[in-house]
């Protein structure tokens, strides 16, 4: 069987599975997503009471911008552990000599990922698939299994993310005091961010006003002085990108 033959039986093969898995648990529900690379687990939500938990393994990404496919097992910067995983995949398409399956990434288009993800639904037994967006960015994961609120795992994710009133559990992120959505002030981050983008072991989400970025500038840096005026605050990564909407784009 070609490849085309092949992908396109499981394309269709995802078509029915995802049905029933979406009505079974009436994903589409949820109106809010987070992910954690660290724990892999994937939280789909609307509130503190109506939520819903998914152990996951990172397919790929296929970038907006650039039409590219990148397998996680390529992605030097997915700090999943599970990717490894997809190297079966690899190895499958080694086997029966399917470009897509062996190269770590490659021009696409949307399809594709799709067509990719139903393959690994497939030949590594999910229950289904979520993608989300970031950016430019569209991150596909394969679901494989529901996880208990109250299981190890769950717990401990919680207490890495912090609390929010309006959102829930999500990452912790810092601002300056004088951010809010109520006056633009410009908006300084420590690097570029995206919401749902994985960071590095050190990184969190920084950011402050323009003012502030002046103060910072005379004082080359941050330091005891400049940081007096910023009066940092934590909020939560769903907060932070509203903020970043709201003081960039008026």
């Amino acid at each position: 069987m070609n490849y085309e033959e092949f992908s396109a039986e499981k394309c269709q093969s995802l078509l029915h599975i995802q049905e029933q898995f979406k009505e079974k648990i009436n994903l589409d529900s949820y109106k809010n997503w987070f992910y954690d690379g660290e724990s892999e687990l994937l939280r789909l939500y609307n509130s503190d009471e109506d939520e819903i938990y998914f152990r996951y393994v990172p397919i790929g990404t296929f970038s907006l911008k650039l039409r590219t496919w990148m397998w996680s097992w390529f992605n030097t910067s997915s700090i999943e552990k599970s990717k490894s995983q997809l190297l079966a995949i690899k190895e499958f398409g080694v086997q029966n000599n399917y470009e897509k399956l062996k190269e770590g990434t490659f021009p696409a288009d949307e399809f594709d990922g799709w067509e990719l993800s139903a393959i690994c639904l497939h030949l590594l037994n999910g229950i289904g698939v979520y993608k989300v967006n970031s950016g430019e960015l569209e991150k596909y994961m394969l679901l494989m299994q529901i996880e208990n609120r109250d299981s190890p795992e769950v717990i401990k994710f919680k207490k890495q993310t912090i609390e929010c009133g309006k959102h829930g559990y999500s990452r912790p992120a810092f601002v300056c005091q004088h951010l809010d959505l109520e006056t633009p002030k410009g908006f300084e981050e420590a690097f570029d961010t995206e919401k749902g983008m994985e960071l590095g072991e050190e990184d969190d989400f920084q950011a402050w006003c323009s003012d502030c970025e002046k103060i910072r500038l005379q004082h080359d840096g941050w330091n005891e002085e400049s940081e007096k005026h910023t009066g940092i605050t934590l909020i939560c990564e769903n907060c932070y990108f509203e903020l970043k909407d709201f003081n960039l784009t008026r």
